[in-house]
């Protein structure tokens, strides 16, 4: 997720999160803590093919590429 005018996450005083999305990351907690890494490139590849029209194997990469370098997953892979 692109981070952007109104899709900050918010930390626990309500300030903006700079790290992770709305969608994520609200009131300094994750929305999903239980999510893995795996289910998180699974939901994404599924918003970009049925949302975003992109095909599936370019959704697949973009996902794999991409999710494993966040910083909620590095924390994770410790």
């Amino acid at each position: 997720m692109p981070l952007g005018n109104g899709f900050f996450g918010t930390e626990i005083d309500g300030s903006g999160s700079s790290e992770y999305c709305k969608f994520c990351y609200q009131k300094g907690m994750f929305t999903e803590p239980d999510l893995t890494m795996d289910e998180m490139i699974a939901m994404s590849v599924k918003n970009m093919t049925e949302d975003l029209h992109f095909p599936k194997e370019k959704a697949e990469r973009l996902a794999n590429d991409f999710i494993p370098q966040l910083k909620r997953w590095q924390q994770n892979s410790h």
